[in-house]
């Protein structure tokens, strides 16, 4: 049996704070990990909603070999040309023909002989009526899967009911389905029944004093008066939230999974 290979996630880093907080820490946690392979889901960097190429170059300088996206991708116009030129940079592949950018590229692993496949894919229930994921991963796997077993899937989408039936279906045919997007970590990642690593959602790196994201007094007012206010970042309580994997480069079954946090959330002072 070949050595695992270990992968480190990134969940949705939401604006400076997020960004700071990896400057100081990815590295230890890279090397805490042993993390042969880096994700990073970014599109949420710049601002609160988009990313551009400064972010970018930036992320991988700390390390991080492929960047995901989401709905936001396309936020900020300007990134639309180089979307065009970096494969290392995914938005959803299920958007319509036409659109900027790459949604799935095959990797070498640094280190290694292996390669793995990162697919970025966005859910459909209460978000852009795009096309069907579920046929989308499809015809990409077959691909996929002519040159390598292993397959990380970040899954892009606000329903839990649509991430929890996608990873089912791919079940036995990716290594990992990572769900992304509602920003606040589940507790649920586990191996499925062909060895598929699964979570509902890893959450966000960034400043958790605020509504998944955003400044808390703004957010609420949103609620209270149903009007739209700015957008308004928030800062504080800080924390990566992420996912860590052990896959079998041969089979490209997923050995081990587990949430990342840090710091980790507290519940009170002991009795």
């Amino acid at each position: 049996m070949s050595k695992p290979i270990k992968v480190l996630f990134i969940g949705d880093i939401v604006g400076a704070p997020g960004l700071s907080l990896l400057e100081t820490l990815l590295a230890s946690l890279i090397s805490k990990y042993e993390a042969d392979f880096v994700i990073a889901n970014a599109e949420n960097s710049h601002e609160g909603m988009g990313i551009n190429e400064e972010i970018i170059r930036s992320l991988y300088g700390l390390g991080v070999h492929v960047i995901t996206g989401g709905n936001h991708s396309f936020a900020k116009w300007k990134i639309y040309p180089y979307m065009k030129t970096d494969t290392h940079l995914l938005r959803p592949l299920n958007y319509p023909k036409g659109a900027h950018g790459f949604g799935y590229g095959i990797y070498d692993i640094p280190g290694t002989s292996h390669k793995i496949g990162v697919v970025n894919l966005q859910g459909r229930t209460y978000m852009q009526p795009i096309d069907d994921p579920f046929r989308t991963s499809d015809r990409v796997l077959e691909k996929i899967h002519e040159q390598t077993p292993m397959v990380f899937i970040d899954f892009h989408a606000e329903a839990t009911a649509e991430k929890m039936a996608f990873a089912w279906y791919v079940d036995g045919r990716v290594s990992v389905v990572a769900g992304t997007h509602t920003h606040i970590p589940t507790a649920d990642a586990r191996l499925l029944p062909k060895s598929t690593g699964y979570i509902t959602d890893v959450g966000m790196t960034g400043p958790y004093h605020s509504v998944i994201g955003m400044d808390k007094e703004t957010a609420i007012k949103r609620f209270l008066i149903q009007t739209p206010h700015k957008y308004k970042m928030a800062n504080g309580d800080n924390r990566i939230c992420g996912l860590f994997a052990e896959l079998d480069p041969d089979s490209g079954k997923c050995l081990r999974i587990a949430s990342v946090t840090y710091p980790a959330f507290e519940t009170g002072p002991s009795s």
